[in-house]
């Protein structure tokens, strides 16, 4: 088993005991993204809609870093305060994705990191 850390600073940095992602042989796992704007490593303003683009942004560039793409995503788990955004989570993830989808899970929760609206955390296989 080959275990290589994942890091890039075109996704926020970790701000606690984690990584942004853990590739282990092709299997990559991508850890929670939040809509922080990697620069300033604050919430993006704008609404949920802007969250919701943020965190793809984010996964795009963690799964760059492990030398993929969103196409790889094969599991993608998306965390909502209010689970009435979800139709704004299937037209952002449209403009990202195309067929065959990953598998995907939506759950809401009841709070998230820095009070955002929306979390993700993905899994993905890479050649």
């Amino acid at each position: 088993m080959t275990k290589t850390i994942i890091q890039t600073d075109k996704a926020p940095a970790a701000i606690g005991t984690y990584s942004q992602a853990v590739k282990v042989d092709n299997t990559v796992y991508i850890s929670g993204q939040i809509p922080l704007d990697p620069a300033t490593m604050e919430v993006v303003e704008g609404g949920i809609a802007a969250q919701i683009t943020r965190v793809f942004d984010n996964l795009t560039a963690v799964s760059e870093a492990a030398g993929g793409s969103l196409k790889d995503i094969v599991k993608l788990n998306i965390y909502l305060t209010d689970l009435s955004n979800f139709p704004t989570v299937n037209e952002t993830m449209a403009k990202y994705f195309s067929e065959p989808y990953p598998a995907r899970a939506a759950i809401e929760v009841s709070a998230l990191p820095k009070a955002v609206g929306v979390e993700m955390d993905a899994v993905l296989v890479v050649e």
